[in-house]
């Protein structure tokens, strides 16, 4: 049957939008995507059919909410081909994911960890926050082309790394990060390595076994998702060998005046109620993700990417950031249009045209300086755009990199 965007655009309520005649065209996909009816209709279902607590009731409704709260962690492992559900940690998003594992990974003054100049602020931050614990934090180098010095990696590694922390796609650049090869680099170095894979679940095929990663983090809003809930993948014995950084119920066995024992994982790390109908929402996403394909998907956004990518860098007085092979990056690029403040080139895109895009430095303020940048405008693209999406939005960057760069 093919790749039929059309009918895929038709299980997107927001999509129909329009404000002055003109249709959304939303190119804001890696801030947060769009939800299908399905999985819209996934937590009124849930709410007015199954709501209760999980793992704390005898009653049918318990019962049926901790099924499907359990049955979304088993989709999730599936997806990123995990050995268990017990591996599947749910958070609030990303940034949780990542701070949990800072918080919970047993540091002592001297450890080091190695990040990149291209991690996301919830990827760099956790680790800042440890310097107060003698943590020194080291980086991996980017190149002017927005691709990684990897070849400076070896040389940052001494007897007191103890985690590799790398984001897959970089949200600013676009750029994917070749994880196999930092994954062999830290298992041969006996080095922890975690992946920030908020930019990339959403548009590839994930398989943790094939990363050589130890712990994985990524979001349900960034795949058609609902927000307030994200992934900690971790192996189960390093998970195991974790202290909890939240305590209370959920995450307790057995608890007295003087002590407490944890629960197993992955409750261990899911104190308190927890985002029932969303997590259990989250799995509805997945079960549309796999119904469409991942590879149908990474191949539409690769021509989406490659066309958006080639008119962009074709328009004068357009400077595009990262990457100029399609090959090697995801679906979004960066760019400004000289003489242009970024803010203002956001606002005529969406006052004009109804077009959504993200301005600022899009919580990457350190690699902008780098670049000497106040910050740049970025189209991020999903499987449910369309090239003559890209038309629209490609001929009035032209118009205004025309009238404002004269």
């Amino acid at each position: 049957m093919g790749f039929d965007v059309q009918k895929i655009r038709e299980d997107f309520p927001i999509l129909k939008r329009a404000w002055k005649g003109k249709p959304l065209i939303y190119f804001d996909n890696a801030a947060t995507t769009q939800k299908p009816a399905q999985v819209i209709q996934a937590l009124v279902d849930f709410y007015s059919q199954h709501n209760a607590n999980v793992h704390r009731g005898r009653h049918k409704l318990s019962q049926e909410a901790s099924e499907l709260y359990e049955g979304a962690h088993e989709k999730v492992a599936k997806f990123i081909n995990a050995k268990s559900y017990e591996e599947i940690i749910f958070t609030r998003n990303t940034t949780e994911s990542l701070n949990l594992l800072a918080r919970s990974l047993p540091w002592k003054s001297g450890d080091e960890v190695i990040v990149t100049e291209m991690e996301h602020h919830s990827n760099l931050v956790p680790f800042l926050m440890l310097k107060e614990k003698g943590v020194k934090i080291k980086y991996l180098p980017v190149n002017s082309e927005g691709e990684l010095n990897l070849e400076l990696l070896p040389s940052l590694i001494t007897k007191n790394t103890k985690l590799i922390s790398c984001v897959h796609v970089s949200n600013f650049l676009g750029t994917i990060n070749p994880i196999k090869q930092i994954g062999k680099i830290a298992k041969k170095n006996g080095i922890l390595f975690a992946v920030d894979a908020a930019q990339s679940a959403p548009h590839m095929r994930i398989d943790v076994k094939e990363l050589n990663c130890d712990f994985l983090a990524f979001s349900a809003h960034k795949m058609c998702g609902p927000t307030g809930i994200g992934v900690l993948w971790g192996k189960k014995d390093l998970l195991s060998g974790l202290s909890p950084f939240m305590g209370g119920g959920e995450m307790i066995k057995e608890v007295s005046y003087d002590s407490f024992s944890t629960n197993v994982l992955p409750w261990k790390f899911e104190a308190g109620t927890p985002n029932i109908a969303d997590g259990y929402a989250f799995g509805v996403a997945i079960d549309y993700l796999n119904s469409i394909g991942m590879g149908a998907i990474s191949e539409h956004e690769h021509k989406l990417t490659s066309t958006l990518l080639k008119r962009l860098l074709e328009i004068p007085n357009v400077e595009v950031y990262g990457p100029k092979d399609p090959k090697k990056r995801s679906s979004l690029v960066a760019f400004n249009i000289k003489g242009m403040n970024p803010h203002d080139v956001a606002t005529i895109l969406d006052e004009k045209a109804n077009i959504a895009v993200r301005s600022g430095h899009h919580c990457v303020m350190p690699l902008h300086r780098k670049y000497g940048l106040d910050g740049s405008v970025r189209a991020s693209l999903y499987f449910y755009n369309t090239i003559e999406e890209i038309d629209v939005f490609c001929n009035l960057v032209e118009e205004l990199s025309k009238v404002f760069s004269g």
